[in-house]
């Protein structure tokens, strides 16, 4: 892509979250979530919340570290200015939740539902996350760094300044997605699975398009023989 004086054109660069937290009160010990329940400043270290309810929760200045979200319902939860390190689960509802200047390090955590939900200034460091379910979410200042995302479902979702450094995707589900200023070029891998039309306001690397060739061919309908 070139602009008006001949030159390429620039990606605008994802805003990364500049996280600074206060000093933190440990959460109380055999605590429970509960839902509309408002969090701030508080750390919250290996603490099981397998099936528990946070439904609308607010966490502000927060630090959750080696914490585990098996199945933990959390729709509509708020987490702003928050570092999430070493989070584990399974079917974590994140639904219609908000997350803005956040930092994720190696998380590991399956099936987790963020359809709905709004992502801005968001940093997702090393870790896997298998099938992350982001259809029709909003994502602005997003970075995917270093990170392994194995099925991630974007079906209608907007993407803004979003950056895959280091990042392995694997069968990415880009169907009815909404592309502005995304780069691909630094992906360790990028396999996309549905949604190859969809590429539109992304960038990609010349050795990305040569491995996206025959995808491409196949949707337009082009047949390439020897």
């Amino acid at each position: 892509m070139a602009d008006r004086r001949g030159g390429a054109a620039k990606v605008k660069r994802a805003r990364r979250p500049e996280v600074r937290l206060p000093p933190l009160e440990p959460w109380r010990e055999g605590g429970l979530l509960e839902p509309d329940g408002d969090y701030d400043g508080v750390e919250f270290r290996a603490v099981d919340f397998t099936g528990q309810e946070g439904i609308g929760a607010r966490f502000m200045d927060c630090a959750v570290e080696g914490c585990g979200f098996d199945e933990t319902a959390l729709r509509r939860a708020r987490v702003l200015d928050s570092t999430l390190t070493g989070v584990r689960g399974v079917g974590t509802d994140l639904a219609e939740a908000t997350l803005r200047d956040v930092e994720v390090v190696d998380a590991r955590l399956g099936g987790v539902q963020l359809h709905g939900a709004g992502l801005e200034r968001v940093v997702i460091r090393g870790g896997k996350i298998d099938y992350l379910n982001l259809r029709k979410a909003r994502l602005k200042d997003v970075v995917f760094e270093g990170c392994v995302l194995v099925e991630p479902d974007f079906g209608g979702a907007r993407l803004e300044r979003v950056e895959f450094p280091g990042c392995v995707l694997k069968g990415a589900d880009l169907s009815g997605v909404t592309l502005t200023d995304v780069d691909l070029r630094e992906a360790a891998q990028l396999e996309i699975a549905r949604g190859i039309d969809r590429l539109g306001g992304a960038v990609i690397s010349p050795g990305q398009l040569l491995d996206l060739a025959p995808a491409l061919a196949a949707h337009l309908g082009v047949r390439v023989e020897g």
